[in-house]
């Protein structure tokens, strides 16, 4: 089925050009039903298909989807709202960043899957370098995967520019150690939110990355 109309795309369009609260409040109605609402209704259905893959997975769309507002208070750009919509899936949720996850994203500039761990404590941090460490030959072979290279390319991140003494040696032969974040991401056309298989689209990426997932949760556990 088709979530959305041309007028979600359009939509952030325009937001782009007149990002201020006085656009927003005029053009709310419209929101609420080209954007607001189907999104709602995408990530509902969506988080029922993660959920049949990972019994986990048991929370709302409420639970999932990030505010349309920016937190502007220590940034540069003041502009209100952001010009996309997101959404976790994950055991928490948008509140749930180390845990790894679906992140989907869409806008008029791309629409983006995501996979990993975007932020871990020092605690895990540890776990998932000492998880490597391990056998650092099982995480290449996962990186190596045809699928994963063609739809994700590779294992992205901050990096730090020392690690501690004891991943030093290794962390020559196994550069991913240095990685203080492991997220992938494949990007798809804009237009492809409007198709009627957009659901089947974003599952065939989580399905691709699923094994990278069960690698990092097991380094959490």
């Amino acid at each position: 089925m088709s979530y959305f109309t041309k007028d979600y795309l359009d939509f952030f369009k325009e937001l782009a050009a007149n990002n201020n609260k006085d656009w927003f409040d005029e053009n709310r109605k419209r929101y609420a039903e080209s954007v607001k609402v189907p999104f709602e209704n995408f990530v509902t259905d969506l988080i029922k298909e993660v959920g049949k893959k990972d019994k986990n997975i048991q929370i709302e769309h409420k639970d999932a989807i990030f505010r349309i507002n920016r937190d502007i208070r220590f940034s540069k750009d003041k502009t209100p709202y952001k010009t996309d919509r997101s959404a976790v899936i994950s055991p928490k949720g948008r509140k749930d960043k180390t845990n790894p996850g679906l992140y989907v994203v869409s806008g008029p500039e791309h629409m983006r899957v995501y996979g990993g761990i975007y932020v871990a404590d020092k605690e895990q941090l540890l776990s998932i370098r000492e998880h490597i460490a391990k056998d650092p030959k099982k995480l290449d072979k996962l990186c190596a995967d045809a699928k994963f290279k063609k739809t994700f390319g590779e294992i992205r991140g901050e990096k730090n520019k020392v690690l501690p003494k004891e991943f030093k040696e290794i962390g020559e032969k196994a550069p991913i150690l240095f990685n203080k974040q492991f997220y992938w991401f494949t990007e798809m056309p804009a237009k492809t939110i409007l198709d009627k298989d957009v659901i089947g689209k974003v599952m065939d990426a989580y399905n691709v990355q699923t094994k990278m997932m069960n690698y990092f949760a097991e380094a959490l556990k």
